[in-house]
């Protein structure tokens, strides 16, 4: 899914960057590989662009190739991945896009406890995703913000390519969880969503935004629970955000794909900053820019606005966004849609 829509984005940047002149008067094109998810061929299509001198690289798309990725560019080129799941340590020369998936989960902890569902329980993957989801769930609910009012009642695994997670759902049920954190990506998201539903867990049921795909949720509408919700980069409810050059900059984004035929959700979001931003470097710096120079140029960016915020790198390295731009959407079945259920930063409305 990801991927897919990842790709989507880079295309409709290519057309609109070409139709106003290109990068210094020269043509863009983004040339697109598949790791098939495989954290070893994202390793190797590094290795190979790198004996391209290429200085750039965008993607990959899940943490556990970013994380395979991020020893290999200790000296360069520049990557900016597309998963919000990795953390890479400040002047590195990865960057990771989007709201990282701490400040997404210690969001939705907030939200959770100021909605006074404070009994969580949590089913995660046994992948790099999950892992990493569960890590930042244990250090959400013992924040001192939390101040102990939040507990885990449950906590389950399962791997990816489960069929069947009926028994841990049915402990979920037993536990008196007042809410279920579900938290995969893609195909496997539909498995924990289908079994929530057959074994009657009626609570709300929350999970990672990599699932915020539209063609993904009206696929799964025929075991759509009526209390799904998803922690979400500002682009998914801009009306929240006061600040007004960032609503602007959203609704030509949402035009651009407008004209394309695309109806832009999560996916499409992780490429196009990324993906805007480096032009914007090349446009400064030029086309034979080292990738030293590009990767100080993007952690010297102070105020650059894209869909997912507005940018401040020297405030948090490799990233540039936070917590404070975040909002908890609702699905809506009947309009196939998203509502915003909360202030930015997870507060309750």
């Amino acid at each position: 899914f990801l991927g897919n829509e990842e790709a989507a984005a880079l295309g409709v940047i290519e057309r609109q960057v070409n139709k106003t002149g290109g990068v210094r008067g020269r043509q863009i094109h983004f040339v697109i590989q598949d790791d098939q998810s495989i954290s070893q061929n994202s390793v190797q299509l590094l290795n190979q662009t790198m004996a391209q001198k290429v200085p750039i690289v965008l993607g990959t798309s899940q943490v556990a190739g970013c994380g395979a990725m991020l020893p290999v560019v200790a000296s360069g080129p520049t990557v900016y991945c597309f998963s919000p799941g990795i953390h890479p340590p400040p002047g590195s020369y990865m960057f990771s896009a989007s709201i990282s998936t701490a400040d997404y989960i210690a969001a939705t902890v907030r939200y959770l406890r100021v909605k006074g569902l404070r009994k969580i329980a949590l089913m995660t993957s046994t992948d790099a995703t999950g892992q990493d989801a569960e890590r930042s769930i244990d250090a959400a609910v013992n924040a001192p913000e939390n101040g102990g009012a939040v507990s885990l009642v449950d906590r389950e695994h399962f791997n990816t390519t489960d069929l069947s997670v009926s028994a841990q759902i049915a402990r979920i049920k037993a536990s008196g969880a007042q809410a279920a954190i579900l938290w995969t990506v893609g195909t496997p998201f539909g498995t924990l969503l289908r079994e929530s539903v057959q074994g009657g867990l009626d609570i709300p049921l929350i999970t990672s935004a990599g699932n915020l795909n539209y063609a993904q949720l009206e696929g799964y509408d025929s075991f759509m629970p009526d209390n799904l919700l998803m922690m979400a980069a500002p682009w998914a409810a801009p009306n929240v955000f006061p600040n007004a050059a960032f609503k602007k900059y959203v609704a030509g984004y949402l035009d651009a794909f407008k004209a394309a035929g695309i109806r832009p959700d999560e996916g499409q979001s992780l490429s196009w900053d990324p993906a805007m931003m480096v032009i914007d470097a090349l446009r400064h710096l030029g086309l034979d820019a080292s990738a030293t120079s590009i990767r100080d140029y993007l952690a010297a960016q102070k105020g650059w606005i894209g869909v997912n915020g507005v940018y401040n790198f020297s405030a948090i390295p490799q990233r540039g966004i936070g917590i404070d731009w975040l909002v908890m959407v609702r699905w809506d079945k009947k309009t196939k849609s998203l509502v915003g259920v909360s202030k930015p930063g997870g507060e309750v409305l």
